[in-house]
């Protein structure tokens, strides 16, 4: 079997419910209620994704009243790390899924519509992926 990061990743965020609370968190909807709501999760499943998601240090719980207790859930450095794979998943879904305009568009600071366009860290030309070759570590190139 080939180790893989996909898989890996896949076994944290892999799966609906964990990834639309995941977009109500990074839309700024912390608390359970909200999150509940927002992606029509039923209660028991959606506490379960949470709890796996603060596991993995995707997220930390906080509680921000005491009686009763109630938490709420905020992106990790991890979770912020996520933001880009979200935009890029909303465009794709956009683009070859979602019948009619999308349903949401974000828009960057100069006032254009986000699209999520991948560089190179090094050079800062923009990826294509044609241009790309796998190697493993420890590969003499």
């Amino acid at each position: 079997m080939r180790t893989c990061s996909i898989a890996n990743a896949l076994d944290v965020v892999g799966e609906r419910w964990t990834l639309v609370a995941l977009r109500e968190i990074m839309l700024g909807n912390r608390r359970f209620d909200e999150i509940v709501r927002n992606t029509g999760a039923s209660r028991d499943i959606l506490a379960t994704r949470l709890r796996k998601l603060v596991d993995a240090g995707v997220l930390e719980k906080r509680q921000y009243e005491q009686r009763p207790p109630r938490y709420e859930y905020l992106l990790t450095e991890s979770g912020r790390a996520l933001r880009p794979v979200l935009f890029a998943l909303m465009e794709w879904g956009d683009k070859f899924v979602t019948q009619g305009p999308p349903p949401s568009v974000w828009e960057h600071q100069c006032g254009s519509a986000l699209h999520v366009q991948p560089t190179c860290q090094n050079c800062a030309e923009p990826v294509t992926f044609d241009d790309l070759t796998p190697r493993r570590i420890g590969q003499v190139p």
